[in-house]
């Protein structure tokens, strides 16, 4: 738990309130700034004092003491609160840290995470303890609690114990419970799933769903056993629906599902016009489609789609904050809250040339300001991989009767398997390569045949996963083991292998899941890993997720899991995993 249990203390409110008495100057005043007040709904002029961290006051008055205290003329400014992401996942091959810093170039100051990798990867004190350090970060972190792994693991009671849950959920740091991917099993009757929901409600936390293509009854039935919101929305219908039985409603824009615009657009076919229940989310995009901007893209799209501009702004900012009931400190701007401010050319142009991320500049005219220190990533146990056994070529048996057919990035169905893959190396005249999962511990490993993925790809390994294990995937067993033996080496990563040479890599340090890369040079290693994909036949749209999601048994219909392959739909083990 926090040491802290107030943001601030006595003797800080106490400053606070002194300024307005005249006797602390304020550490920065915006003079003459218009800025959107979202209480009166209008763009407004007004001073703004700020202390330290802190909006002290909003108004007409200029402070009596001005000692030490950065003044800025706003008279040419356009001032809006610090944009919120109210979905992210902080784990695509970034870390939470470098994330947070590249958002907030953006004028992302705010973030509510999943605590996925966390709860599966790091233990409850060494997990605390990373979110209690990146409090001191200009960004603020808040977190989900997952009630499920998204897939099927060896040791799901002990992950997911009621212990567990209860002190995630008991964090101050936590808003939220979910999203809730393993929803199927609460309404088949999980009184344990249905528990954490109620607990979360009595620590008046919200819970977020996960119901695609969910009926109408469905929804319903999720919003009596406890769900608040829900972002699988991917028509105006949907949206619909989820607004008529009292959902808020979380519009994405990501790199596997870029709806936005087209909900905007049946928002207006279906005369939507109030826009208090909605707001935006990126749904953990991968780094490159962060390329041109974050929420601050969204907030652009939605004017150019004729939503009232006020309302873009506010789907990002204080309709998230009264949501998640953190308006009292973040989402506007006025006194009392959290110093998050952007600066803007033009109401019409979201995106900020100056950031203030809790009272600290983080972007200035246009240049990033080095405001986020760096983390010792081992105190955390998040460290390189170490991998204390061996790979043999006795491990890439395959004789597996189907295998795994690729429908797009990440939805995978059962095939027949009609070619001979008891050789070493298969042909490049089809797409069906050689698929494996193992156990990052050595223990076991599940084979078979993966179609769809590319054509001519020799061999790539991935400690980035879903469950953190390995996955082999290429045409030629030899290369297959060349690539884990060099992924070994970086303390893992992805890498691609050919002619037992290596043709591109991407070193994931921090327990072979993420990068302590800044996320504009992970652009770059990103990007030409892509390259490298397409190029030997990859058609989908973002193998990042691919890698991430073959495991993931929230999406149909088969997937490859640490139990072995399963069956989404009947929930059922068809082929165990061996044990090596």
């Amino acid at each position: 738990m926090l040491e802290q249990r107030y943001r601030w203390k006595n003797k800080h409110l106490r400053t606070h309130v002194s300024v307005l008495d005249g006797n602390t100057s304020p550490t920065i005043l915006l003079k003459n700034a218009l800025y959107l007040n979202q209480i009166f709904r209008q763009w407004m002029r007004a001073n703004i004092w700020i202390y330290e961290d802190r909006i002290v006051y909003v108004g007409e008055n200029l402070p009596l003491k001005m000692e030490n205290c950065e003044i800025i003329d706003c008279t040419n400014e356009i001032v809006v609160p610090g944009y919120i992401e109210p979905h992210a996942h902080p784990y695509q091959l970034y870390n939470p840290h470098t994330l947070a810093a590249y958002a907030s170039q953006f004028g992302t100051t705010t973030l509510i995470n999943d605590n996925m990798s966390l709860i599966m990867n790091l233990k409850r004190k060494e997990a605390f303890s990373l979110l209690k350090d990146l409090r001191s970060i200009p960004s603020t972190m808040f977190w989900w609690c997952r009630f499920d792994p998204q897939t099927e693991i060896l040791n799901e009671e002990d992950v997911f114990s009621h212990s567990n849950i209860k002190s995630w959920l008991e964090h101050d740091a936590v808003l939220q419970g979910g999203e809730l991917t393993g929803w199927p099993k609460l309404l088949d009757g999980d009184d344990m799933m249905l528990h954490w929901i109620q607990e979360a409600k009595r620590l008046k936390k919200h819970i977020e769903g996960h119901f695609p293509g969910a009926s109408e009854k469905t929804l319903a039935k999720m919003m009596l056993l406890g769900a608040d919101s829900d972002h699988e929305a991917m028509t105006g219908e949907e949206v619909y629906n989820r607004l008529m039985q009292g959902y808020m409603v979380s519009l994405r824009y990501s790199s596997i599902r870029p709806d936005l615009p087209d909900l905007l657009d049946d928002l207006k076919r279906l005369g939507i016009q109030a826009y208090d229940r909605l707001m935006f989310n990126t749904d953990g995009s991968t780094s490159t489609f962060y390329e041109q901007g974050m929420n601050d893209q969204m907030i652009r799209i939605a004017i150019d789609k004729g939503v009232p501009v006020i309302d873009a702004y506010n789907m990002a900012t204080v309709n998230i904050a009264r949501y998640y009931n953190i308006d009292h400190l973040h989402g506007n701007i006025a006194t009392g809250r959290v110093a998050n401010i952007n600066f803007l050319t033009s109401i019409e142009n979201p995106t900020p040339h100056s950031v203030l991320a809790k009272g600290k500049w983080v972007k200035r005219e246009g240049q990033m300001v080095d405001a986020y220190h760096s983390i010792n990533w081992d105190e955390y146990g998040l460290k390189p991989m170490e991998l204390e056994w061996k790979l043999s070529i006795d491990d890439l048996q395959f004789s597996m009767p189907f295998g795994i057919k690729m429908e797009n990035s990440v939805i995978t169905k059962p095939y027949s398997i009609a070619i001979d893959a008891s050789g070493d190396e298969l042909s490049t005249d089809h797409d069906e390569c050689f698929f494996t999962l193992l156990d990052r511990n050595g223990k076991w490993r599940i084979n078979t045949l993966l179609k769809g993925f590319a054509t001519n790809l020799s061999a790539l390994a991935s400690s980035f996963s879903n469950t953190g294990d390995i996955i082999l995937i290429g045409k030629n067993k030899r290369d297959m083991l060349a690539a884990f033996e060099r992924m070994k080496e970086l303390g893992g990563g992805i890498v691609m292998v050919e002619d037992e040479q290596v043709v591109c890599e991407v070193p994931l340090r921090l327990n072979g899941l993420m990068s302590n890369l800044p996320i504009k040079e992970l652009i770059n290693e990103e990007k030409k890993l892509l390259v490298e994909l397409r190029d030997r036949g990859y058609s989908f749209a973002d193998p990042v997720y691919s890698l991430q999601f073959f495991s993931a048994t929230h999406l149909p219909y088969i997937r490859i899991t640490p139990q072995g392959m399963y069956d989404v739909m009947n929930k059922t083990v068809l082929f165990p995993s061996i044990m090596r």
